[in-house]
């Protein structure tokens, strides 16, 4: 097929290894008959879990030997000097080469995004790479970035946070005019800090569906499709978010299990609380993208299972199919040149 793209699968990362990573990124290319895949880890650990696959899948999987892992507790640096033979080097390596079109790891961030950067390059134009993903809210989900490459960002950045994530927005989501929002402490224009209020100012003559400043509390309630803010503040929401949500499902827990009362109110409830956690599940929204990179890169949560990966894998392939690096170069030069 024509129109196959190939993932590179760092099979090796994250905190479950080839059992999630090689597991995850099998069912894909079982249910896309366009989706080829490069495993690239210690072929010992992987080829044992592709020995029970039909003829036709196992066709488009292939195995690339690499002899290190990088530990999710190692530093950047000796990633880069020590590990060029680790399955995560590997397959950035084959993104650079062109063998793959996009490289799905589960590993260490900070490596990741400094392999990344150090093999693949910036797109001309854009200065740091930036981590978006999506996050659940009441219009399905909304885009962040950025959620930790950066501590800092200036105004230009920030600039360019907003293109590359509008690009997505389009390219992936579907989304036709995408709304960005400039995350902020208020709405009216007195409020911010200078950084933001000139990268406000800036946003203003883009050509973006800019809708201006918005709170915290507007993230994850449909009014905007891509929210943009530096790495710093990007990762706090994120983690406050995720640990809110994590304290209301075990609240929920405790009170639908504290008498036999409640257990009976959940039960008639069940449907209702079912499509709730379907809905909040964050399996369903794994898969963060480093964008800005020459090369599409989308990092997995360490502790992703299976199902969790594979959606990861997906998302690469959508990023892939629609050429998002090129796209955003190409939306750059409109919107922010």
């Amino acid at each position: 097929m024509s129109n196959r793209v190939s993932i590179a699968v760092d099979a090796m990362s994250g905190d479950l290894g080839p059992r999630s990573c090689v597991t995850g990124a099998l069912d894909v290319v079982r249910t896309d008959p366009s989706v080829e895949l490069l495993l690239v880890g210690r072929p010992e650990e992987i080829e044992p879990r592709l020995v029970r696959l039909d003829a036709a899948v196992r066709e488009r999987v292939r195995v690339v030997a690499a002899s290190q892992v990088v530990e999710m507790d190692e530093s950047p640096r000796d990633a880069i000097r020590r590990k060029k033979d680790s399955s995560l080097r590997r397959a950035l390596d084959l993104v650079a080469a062109g063998e793959a079109a996009a490289c799905v790891s589960a590993g260490n961030t900070g490596a990741l995004m400094a392999s990344a950067h150090f093999v693949l390059g910036m797109i001309p134009g854009i200065e740091r790479p930036a981590i978006l993903a999506a996050i659940p809210s009441g219009d399905g989900q909304t885009l962040m970035l950025d959620l930790g490459a950066n501590t800092s960002a200036t105004p230009e950045q920030l600039v360019q946070f907003a293109v590359m994530g509008s690009v997505v927005a389009t390219d992936v989501v579907g989304r036709e005019r995408p709304k960005v929002g400039l995350l902020n402490i208020g709405s009216e224009e007195i409020k911010g800090h200078e950084l933001v209020k000139a990268a406000h100012q800036r946003l203003q003559g883009t050509g973006l569906n800019y809708i201006g400043y918005v709170e915290g509390n507007d993230i994850c309630s449909g009014r905007v499709d891509v929210v943009v803010t530096d790495g710093f503040t990007g990762n706090v929401a994120l983690k406050s978010m995720e640990g809110i949500a994590r304290f209301m499902a075990t609240t929920m827990r405790g009170e639908f299990t504290s008498s036999p009362l409640r257990k009976l109110q959940a039960l008639l409830a069940s449907s209702a609380l079912d499509g709730i956690r379907r809905r909040l599940d964050p399996g369903r929204y794994n898969g963060a993208s480093m964008v800005g990179l020459t090369g599409i890169v989308i990092k997995s949560h360490g502790g992703a299972d299976a199902a969790a990966f594979s959606q990861a894998v997906r998302l690469a392939a959508v990023e892939a199919r629609n050429g998002v690096p090129s796209q955003i170069s190409a939306e750059l030069k409109t919107k922010a040149g």
